[in-house]
């Protein structure tokens, strides 16, 4: 409850694994807290690569634009009384049963629900721009290549596209992105480095060359375990710096 107060991703980054982030009963939403769903062992195979479009401060912030969204847009109140629930329900049931097309289909209905509520707003709040659309349709060409799901994007209230897959599928989701961005930073750990850049079979020049001109570098991650108590200390008593 406490870390809520700073935002939604802070109460559901004290848990690791799978953490969902529950409303509360109370209206002025003082309850609303985040629950673990599962553990990291439960499904370990998850991994993301995400796609950094943009480092810049954004010109309307998370809260107020929420804030904005909440008061002028239509679509809103059936999203959060009756889309979001639901969809809640079916992301928990495809976690625990390690469903990943449910996972992958539900992520993206939800990101793109999300983003229709931004643009239904007034005035409209644009968070998505081209880079991000077109790792959209890399994704879409991806798992076209594939014949199935392997692949989910996802954005939150920024440009910045967080695609997710199983590691048996690394060399066809994140190789793809390799073989067209290998040059940027992101790839250079033990990790990165055994990832095999794929030949391009679902992009075209103009989506390739789209990749390359917005994407700034690559963050490669996967589900992990929530904050650990440790005996590291990076300063001393006095404030000085002992690590780096």
């Amino acid at each position: 409850i406490i870390a809520r107060q700073g935002s939604g991703s802070a109460c559901r980054s004290l848990f690791g694994g799978y953490a969902a982030w529950q409303a509360g009963s109370k209206v002025d939403g003082s309850d609303s807290l985040a629950v673990e769903i599962a553990p990291a062992s439960h499904w370990p195979e998850m991994r993301a690569v995400i796609l950094v479009a943009s480092a810049a401060k954004k010109s309307v912030p998370s809260t107020a634009g929420m804030q904005l969204t909440v008061a002028t847009s239509s679509l809103f109140p059936a999203r959060a009384d009756k889309v979001v629930p639901e969809r809640m329900e079916i992301m928990k049931k495809a976690i625990l049963d390690r469903d990943f097309a449910t996972f992958a289909e539900t992520t993206m209905k939800d990101s793109n629900s999300f983003h229709a509520t931004c643009l239904d707003t007034y005035p409209p709040i644009f968070y998505l721009n081209d880079t991000s659309k077109a790792a959209i349709r890399a994704v879409e060409g991806i798992n076209a290549a594939a014949g199935h799901l392997i692949a989910a994007y996802t954005f939150d209230a920024g440009p910045n596209a967080v695609i997710y897959y199983l590691a048996k599928n690394e060399a066809k989701v994140a190789g793809v992105f390799k073989q067209v961005l290998g040059n940027l930073s992101g790839w250079e750990g033990k990790r990165g480095q055994d990832i095999e850049a794929t030949p391009i079979i679902p992009f075209d020049s103009t989506l390739e060359q789209m990749l390359q001109d917005g994407v700034s570098k690559v963050i490669l991650t996967g589900v992990g375990e929530g904050p650990q108590s440790v005996n590291v200390h990076l300063v001393d008593k006095s404030g000085i710096v002992v690590q780096k």
